[in-house]
């Protein structure tokens, strides 16, 4: 029954949809601007069928009576190793296809950004500063979903929380019919929470489904290249669409990327670790047969977690020992490299200007050049060398080549040769760093707490992110700049480098006190 309720929800928030879009085309005269245009009955209809839609969708994914029935058990004979020795099967690189088109949709999301401003703040009339406010409110929606969706998947599933995503996907596609700013800032909001929730639910899944051998070098790969896939199409649509139908059809573009996830959700089992955990056997095995796992009676058996019951007491749990050294390495980690991406790299058009060949315009040539060798090194090493000691290497080298520039006393204005070569390295370093925080995330917690500290990593990112425009405030000159935003990296590389644990290879954590 709730199934069916699902896609009655799905097909409720699609129509209202469909019901803003007259208004959009009747703007196509005015090269689709919408500012300031009544909100008429039938777009007030759509949203109110886009509000009971949700609401359908989200009772569909609660947990039913059988379920919560089987989380008083808890308990399961059956061994977690058949998961961890199994080789990779067709259901296995069919699981890894569809979630690397989730990730490439999820990273759209953000990497849309930039290419809207421009055209949203000619439309509205404000200053690049004013619309700025817009990617604040998307940042502030991707730390609170990364925490709120981490833990959801804990409680309700990852396979659940993926749905979810992808249902307000669709609904916050009517961003790009809203004809004033602040409700494009509400929508925006809502985007950014959807798809900062996506993140941890993705990797949480995916490492309790893939086999230990080549779990970590494979999501490694997975990350990397989603991300690069994602950002090349985000620029690709904007050069494709915007000139012809508007910034806001990058917005617009939610409704059919989210609909193909619920389409691909077909070949999205729940994670068959997860089923052990609440105590759902008979589910379990059925997905693990679906891998073509065969259970055995040897081995140990699932330690049953403890009553992590409320959103508070899983938080806490995550601050307390056994797991506060870890929480605390992997966001230290992530604000490191939060601040150099957001604080650093997205301002280095601000630094070196629109003059010269190896402007901004050249390094993003060459960062996207290197991106997917850099993506295949990362993966190499974090399944040959070791997580730990590949992540210090990355997290050393982003901090170095920063420390390099004022003591080079490299600057836009001059040393171009060797500002191209410190810049490359520099990007390389960081896509390094956060191509293997999100695998790494997810094998250092037990499965009851693994999405919830994955999105820890990812919130602690975004929060970087967030302090970004502070640090470029505090020092405006590049090599000041570099030398301020190396101070966290280098922090987060030592502390990695002392309390860090190896994952790579090695069967998922999940007694809790591992």
């Amino acid at each position: 029954m709730k199934r069916h309720a699902f896609w009655i929800g799905a097909l409720l928030v699609t129509a209202g949809v469909l019901m803003h879009v007259p208004d959009y085309v009747t703007a196509r005269h005015d090269h689709y601007m919408m500012a300031g245009m009544p909100m008429g009955r039938t777009m007030s209809l759509g949203m109110t069928l886009i509000v009971i839609g949700l609401a359908l969708c989200t009772w569909c994914l609660l947990p039913g009576r059988e379920e919560r029935a089987a989380r008083a058990r808890r308990a399961s004979a059956v061994p977690y190793a058949a998961l961890d020795e199994a080789p990779l099967s067709r259901a296995h690189w069919l699981l890894v296809v569809v979630l690397t088109v989730g990730l490439v949709v999820d990273t759209m999301k953000p990497a849309s950004l930039g290419f809207v401003v421009p055209g949203m703040s000619m439309e509205y009339g404000i200053s690049t500063r004013e619309a700025a406010t817009l990617p604040f409110v998307a940042i502030i929606g991707t730390v609170i979903g990364s925490v709120l969706w981490g833990f959801l998947a804990d409680v309700f599933g990852r396979r659940s929380t993926i749905l979810l995503s992808s249902i307000i996907y669709i609904a916050t596609s009517i961003c790009g019919f809203m004809p004033s700013l602040g409700w494009n800032l509400v929508m925006c909001f809502f985007m950014g929470a959807a798809a900062g929730g996506m993140l941890p639910t993705v990797y949480s899944l995916m490492a309790e489904s893939i086999p230990a051998r080549r779990r970590g070098g494979l999501i490694v790969l997975q990350s990397g290249l989603g991300a690069a896939l994602g950002y090349l199409v985000a620029s690709g649509a904007s050069t494709l669409l915007i000139p012809h139908f508007g910034w806001r059809i990058l917005w617009v573009l939610n409704a059919p990327t989210g609909a193909l996830l619920l389409l691909l959700s077909h070949w999205i089992p729940e994670s068959p670790r997860f089923l052990l955990t609440m105590g759902r056997e008979e589910e379990a095995a059925r997905v693990m047969a679906r891998y073509g796992i065969t259970t055995r009676a040897s081995g140990p058996a699932p330690v049953t977690p403890p009553a992590w019951s409320s959103f508070r007491s899983r938080l806490r749990a995550l601050v307390v020992p056994p797991f506060r050294r870890r929480t605390a390495t992997i966001t230290l980690y992530g604000l490191g490299w939060g601040i150099v991406n957001w604080g650093f790299i997205t301002f280095l058009p601000t630094f070196l200007g629109d003059g010269g060949k190896h402007s901004a315009g050249g390094l993003l040539f060459f960062s996207s050049l290197f991106a997917v060798p850099n993506t295949v090194l990362a993966a190499y090493l974090y399944g040959r060398w070791g997580s730990r000691r590949t992540m210090f290497c990355y997290a050393a080298i982003t901090g170095g080549v920063l420390v390099l520039f004022p003591v080079l006393g490299v600057d836009a204005d001059r040393g171009r040769a060797l500002l191209l070569v410190l810049l490359v390295t520099l990007l390389a370093g960081a896509g390094g760093m956060i191509a293997l925080l999100s695998p790494y995330s997810t094998e250092v917690y037990p499965t009851a707490l693994r999405a919830g500290g994955s999105g820890l990593a990812a919130a602690a990112g975004k929060i970087g992110g967030m302090l970004g425009p502070l640090l470029l405030t505090s020092a405006p000159e590049l090599p000041t700049m570099a030398l301020v935003v190396a101070v966290p990296v280098g922090a987060a590389a030592l502390v990695l480098r002392l309390t860090g644990m190896e994952t790579a290879g090695r069967p998922l954590v999940e007694a809790e006190t591992g």
